[in-house]
């Protein structure tokens, strides 16, 4: 046999069920806190795409939002509430991709529980804007790639891997239900 034939599948690969998926989607999302926040995914036109701040993840998981009522986006997901969330938190690791269903609401307290000064780029009325609304994204299921031991370790392994041409992975992936 030849050294191809003899090599181990990757042990890099581990599904999370509930609140270990919960838990792996708020550790990766809060490491950047935006995301490109997608809407029009079952229509038959190109799925739209925009970055949005997540203003918090709640500890059921859902990823709150603010947005304008007269938004494009708000538009779209009132056609269609299936909403698939992107998140990077570094240039190797810590991707996250969630898929839910997003409602939207004008909850005065929740909006004020949510608000910071800087949206008063979008909301020049400050927090009694009447046009904010709240997004609240409840996912389904996901999908994460990141690494086991941290992202020094990772390119401490790549760069030592490299340099003995011996691969030293050191990737952890899979599938998040919730």
């Amino acid at each position: 046999m030849d050294s191809i034939n003899q090599q181990q599948p990757e042990k890099n690969h581990q599904d999370l069920l509930a609140t270990e998926a919960i838990a792996k989607m708020k550790e990766l999302a809060e490491k950047t806190n935006t995301c490109f926040f997608n809407t029009r995914l079952r229509s038959e036109e190109v799925p739209a795409t925009r970055p949005m701040a997540v203003r918090d993840i709640d500890e059921q998981g859902n990823f709150w939002f603010l947005s304008a009522n007269d938004s494009h986006k708000n538009r779209q997901i009132q056609q269609d509430s299936t909403v698939q969330l992107l998140f990077q938190g570094s240039a190797h690791s810590d991707f996250l991709s969630v898929v839910g269903t997003a409602t939207i609401s004008t909850d005065r307290a929740r909006i004020k529980e949510l608000w910071t000064p800087i949206l008063k780029a979008w909301f020049t009325e400050g927090e009694d804007d009447p046009r904010i609304t709240v997004i609240r994204l409840t996912p389904h299921d996901g999908y994460y790639w990141d690494n086991k031991h941290g992202n020094a370790i990772a390119f401490v392994k790549t760069a030592v891997g490299a340099a003995i041409g011996q691969t030293l992975d050191d990737s952890i992936e899979g599938n998040l239900s919730v």
